[in-house]
């Protein structure tokens, strides 16, 4: 069994570049997402000349920057600028800006446009059909609700998901996000929640070397590494 079997598309998040190739490489992920945070993180020191780069390097899978600026005036600039670096780009709008106000407007105008838009820090049903109802039906977009953290308040995430994956079939362009995922187990929640795509982190990613493991065999594993990682203490007991 392998994860390229799932019917949901894993994309790698994060910013640095030599990660980014290594998944790509690998041809389990199928898109890449970024945002400022990561790219802080990564060292980019220049923000164009760093999505030329991944750009040069990843032609065709879909990759995501976000827009800076916190006014919708400079936003629209920020968004048209990126999204005339290449067709793969999808230009990342939070769904409001730091002032609690609205990115409808401008996602609406965008979309319209034939901008390809990631709508990102969605966290609400209302939200999400805001979004919906905002983007063109002819232009593809990603709507990302941040079912992680949504989770991390106490609300049961897959549930608010698979509402939100109905929502979004009214667009059959529109592509649902499980963003801020967790645990590994979170690829197979988004997959039955009718998700199209989940952001996995590298560090997440690593596991999928489980995947499918048998679960007798895993348990013999673990106790085999427990015994080991005793014996090599040096320690006793009697």
């Amino acid at each position: 069994m392998k994860l390229q079997d799932l019917q949901i598309k894993i994309f790698a998040d994060g910013a640095n570049l030599e990660d980014m190739l290594s998944v790509y490489h690998k041809g389990v992920v199928r898109g890449f997402t970024t945002n400022p945070s990561l790219m802080k993180k990564a060292g980019v020191q220049d923000y164009k000349d760093y999505a030329r780069n991944v750009l040069q390097h990843i032609p065709d899978d879909p990759v995501s920057f976000e827009v800076f600026s916190d006014d919708f005036v400079t936003m629209e600039k920020e968004a048209e600028t990126l999204s005339k670096l290449g067709d793969n780009v999808y230009v990342k709008i939070p769904v409001m800006n730091t002032k609690g106000e609205s990115s409808v407007p401008l996602i609406q105008k965008l979309s319209s446009q034939g901008c390809k838009l990631n709508v990102t820090a969605i966290f609400t049903l209302e939200q999400t059909t805001n979004v919906i109802n905002a983007l063109s039906a002819e232009t593809p977009a990603i709507v990302s609700v941040f079912a992680g953290r949504i989770a991390d308040t106490g609300v049961d995430a897959y549930v608010l998901m698979k509402e939100a994956a109905k929502i979004c079939m009214t667009k059959p362009k529109a592509e649902l996000l499980w963003a801020s995922c967790r645990e590994f187990y979170n690829i197979m929640e988004a997959e039955k929640s009718g998700c199209h795509i989940i952001t996995v982190p590298n560090e997440i990613l690593a596991k999928s070397k489980n995947y499918g493991k048998d679960l007798e065999a895993y348990s013999l594993e673990t106790v085999q590494g427990f015994y080991k990682d005793a014996s090599g203490l040096g320690f006793t007991i009697l």
